[in-house]
């Protein structure tokens, strides 16, 4: 709309404003017809960032739930291995309190009730240490989980995944494919070839279509108007716009085919994890621990009935000691792997709980 041809010499005389007035009153309307589909390229390129950006939130989301999935076994861990501690404190301050009243009678010698009496004090420090450790295992999933709960109430309560896990992947490249990041790089470079595309349509010049209503008291009130109109645009052919489009769908390209190996080779490494971690928490659970424990339940009762010394005591204990905290990491690595693994291999299974204070089995 536009109010034209107004004489300032003469006046434009007396009357209304729309009506009478020597005013030229233009109303139109125009359209412009965007030739070599920019706008659908236009629209392809922001669905594809929109789809990009959908990808990473659900990347980042997973990312966040396998860390909680890791810190939440890092607790579970911490509470049985200083339940695991406490026992072997208790067992060593009564062999402690045992070997003193034996030196008191008589029957053991002060060096050996010593020795038994720095097996406790290390027993303790070792549950202060176990401590230590479970008040950081509950700040790490607090902080990860965003729950309000004081570390000190922080109890993970759940029964530990069965060490026999199903790691075949029947088709590498499909669950590469699936994965949220090599999903995101892939709509980027769709949206940059589609800027690229509309880079390049920029070149085909576009026209615009017009119809307007003149009105001019005076020379005639009902005059029509019809035009089509296109920028000149000789010398220039969009070198510019084209080159940087370019340059960043060569970006995009090479960005997706890094995430993709590395996708590929994480996908590898997580499966391998699974099964090692799983295979070595088995043979601590059927083999190592059990033969440990019988080991030691031989060994207090030799000492109990005096066919063993003190010192084969100790080191049956230390044994023990040592392989229940080793089976105890390999059981939370064999959980920690296998939830990465299963949070990778199907996220849908777990990502719309992701809202729930529910952590998922």
């Amino acid at each position: 709309a536009k109010l034209g041809s107004i004489d300032l010499q003469n006046g434009i005389g007396g009357g209304s404003l729309l009506g009478q007035k020597r005013i030229d009153k233009f109303l139109g309307v125009d359209w412009t017809w965007e030739r070599g589909s920019k706008r659908a390229l236009r629209t392809q390129a922001a669905r594809q960032a929109e789809a990009a950006a959908q990808a990473d939130l659900e990347d980042t989301t997973l990312q966040q739930l396998t860390a909680a999935h890791a810190a939440f076994f890092d607790l579970l861990a911490a509470q049985e291995r200083l339940l695991q501690v406490s026992a072997l404190e208790r067992s060593a301050a009564q062999l402690a309190a045992t070997a003193a009243r034996r030196v008191q009678a008589g029957d053991l010698a002060a060096q050996d009730a010593a020795r038994t009496g720095i097996e406790a004090q290390r027993a303790r420090a070792d549950v202060l240490s176990a401590q230590l450790e479970r008040q950081r295992a509950a700040l790490a999933l607090r902080q990860l989980t965003g729950w309000t709960l004081p570390a000190d109430s922080l109890q993970a309560r759940a029964d530990w995944p069965g060490i026999g896990l199903d790691v075949a992947l029947p088709d590498l490249a499909v669950a590469v494919q699936s994965r949220a990041d090599v999903r995101a790089a892939q709509a980027r470079l769709q949206a940059a070839q589609a800027a690229l595309d509309g880079a390049t349509a920029l070149k085909r010049t576009d026209v615009t279509l017009g119809a307007s209503v003149d009105h001019f008291p005076g020379t005639s009130t009902r005059l029509v108007e019809f035009r089509m109109q296109m920028p000149l645009q000789w010398g220039y052919g969009y070198e510019g716009e084209i080159g940087r489009a370019q340059a960043q769908l060569t970006q995009a390209q090479a960005a997706q085919e890094k995430v993709l190996r590395t996708a590929t080779g994480e996908m590898q490494r997580l499966q391998f994890e699974a099964l090692a971690s799983a295979q070595r928490a088995q043979s601590y659970e059927a083999d190592i621990l059990p033969r440990a424990r019988k080991v030691a339940e031989g060994a207090e009762m030799a000492y109990s009935k005096g066919a063993m010394s003190l010192t084969d005591l100790l080191d049956a204990r230390r044994v023990l000691r040592t392989t229940q905290i080793e089976a105890l990491a390999a059981r939370t690595d064999a959980a920690k792997a296998a939830g990465a693994w299963q949070l990778r291999v199907r996220p849908e299974t777990f990502l719309p709980h992701t809202t729930s204070t529910e952590f998922p089995k």
